[in-house]
């Protein structure tokens, strides 16, 4: 198949979503497929090889937000429309930009999702004349449901099916300020009947945002995410079980809606118990500008309880690294407080052979069912300690259970897996197309 997957860039920063789509796209080409890859706003940021590489950047971030504030700007000449397209500059401001906060930018994600009828139409048209220059894809992919407002013009100019997929957008939709939030949920809603078919990370996902979107739910179907098993080694026992002092590990965005300040106070308490002996903390994952001020503040915390000694920050690691990272730790978690789509970085740590505690939100109950590789633990951190505690006081329960996941991450949620679904998920678009509203 022909496959063009349109993905959004979040420049200098890791993203669960870049990482997933990137080996999607590597994959399908491996399997033999043509896959485009063509980003949207900033460079993406990975650690692996970019399969976007060589592929222009669209709806440029310095040009959207322009043309959103601007009348003027949205009749400047084109030759500054590209100056402030240059990939160059959109790879500095993307290592400047902090996280873009959903109550700052409400009238630009509705117009958006408005699509041709938004301001920022002239990136459309440009994205649309550069497709033309393609072979004919088979079927387009966007990576996320905010980019639905796009579908309508490329089914009618192209005549290619759109498939989108749908990834962890209800926080975002939620968290806009009161006065775009329905808006948007009416309007995501209405550009949705465009979508030839969706795809959900989980089936927790698929089912919320089938009520939220009034779609009928035989027009989703579930692709799983996988990962690329490259450096994790094939061998089912798990690589950590040496007699080190326990480690209890996290590898997300340093963020709040990860929830790390509730696993620095479940190690806190499980410190101040005592009954872990040697129990040490490591955190890595993505850390931008915009993180900083709140790992200070968790720095802050550890240093007066007097455990910041034993605690270790590993911000920004490359591939190789954030392997090695993983197979040191004892026990995984990242007691997300977000409406989890997936959890890319639980079978991460599984497929490192490490066991994961996890909350009972999001697709976590369904993705910890599917593997085996952990268990699910309900309430705040008191409740996250004592999970904790118990999976570190029995290490025989703790390798069993990350053979287990490790198994599932090599057979069931490795890149090539998701791939074969996925293909059978844009089969079943291009035998069934939505004709354009």
């Amino acid at each position: 198949m022909n496959i063009v997957y349109i993905t959004a860039g979040a420049g200098g920063m890791f993203c669960g979503i870049c990482l997933r789509d990137n080996a999607l796209v590597a994959a399908l080409k491996k399997m033999g497929h043509l896959a485009t890859m063509v980003p949207l706003y900033l460079p993406l940021t990975l650690d692996e090889e970019d399969q976007s590489a060589g592929t222009p950047i669209f709806f440029s971030g310095i040009n959207v937000y322009l043309q959103q504030k601007s009348g003027l700007f949205r009749g400047a000449p084109d030759w500054f429309h590209k100056l402030m397209a240059a990939r160059s500059l959109l790879k500095w401001v993307g290592t400047k930009a902090a996280k873009t906060r959903p109550e700052d930018v409400g009238d630009l994600t509705l117009s958006m999702l408005r699509g041709e009828e938004g301001f920022q139409l002239r990136e459309l048209d440009e994205l649309i004349a550069w497709l033309r220059t393609q072979p004919k894809p088979d079927v387009v992919c966007l990576s996320n449901a905010l980019l639905v407002g796009m579908a309508r013009k490329i089914k009618s100019e192209l005549k290619s099916p759109v498939v989108c997929m749908m990834q962890g957008e209800v926080d975002y939709l939620d968290a806009l300020l009161p006065e775009y939030r329905a808006q948007c949920w009416k309007t995501l809603s209405e550009r949705a009947k465009d979508i030839d078919l969706f795809g959900a990370a989980s089936r927790y996902f698929g089912d919320l945002m089938c009520q939220r979107l009034s779609i009928p739910s035989d027009r989703v179907k579930v692709v799983y995410s996988g990962i690329n098993l490259d450096g994790y080694g094939n061998s089912q026992a798990s690589p950590n079980t040496a007699t080190f002092a326990p480690v209890l590990g996290y590898f997300a965005r340093m963020c709040p809606e990860k929830g790390l300040d509730t696993l620095v106070e479940a190690y806190v308490q499980l410190r101040q118990r005592d009954r872990i002996k040697g129990l040490h903390l490591r955190i890595g994952g993505g850390c931008g500008a915009g993180d900083e001020a709140f790992v200070n503040s968790l720095r802050q915390r550890l240093n007066e309880s007097g455990y910041l000694k034993d605690v270790e920050f590993f911000p920004n690691l490359d591939r190789a690294a954030k392997i090695k990272f993983l197979q040191s730790l004892s026990v995984f978690s990242v007691p997300a407080r977000c409406t989890e789509a997936f959890g890319l970085y639980a079978v991460e740590a599984m497929a490192a052979g490490v066991p994961v505690v996890q909350p009972r939100t999001g697709a976590f109950p369904e993705i910890i069912e599917a593997t085996g590789g952990g268990v699910i633990y309900d309430g705040d951190s008191k409740a996250l300690a004592a999970a904790l505690e118990e999976l570190l006081s029995n290490p025989e329960r703790a390798r069993t259970l990350g053979q287990t996941g490790k198994r599932a991450a090599l057979e069931k949620f490795n890149s090539e897996a998701m791939a074969r679904t996925a293909i059978d998920f844009y089969q079943d678009a291009v035998s069934s197309p939505v004709a354009v509203a």
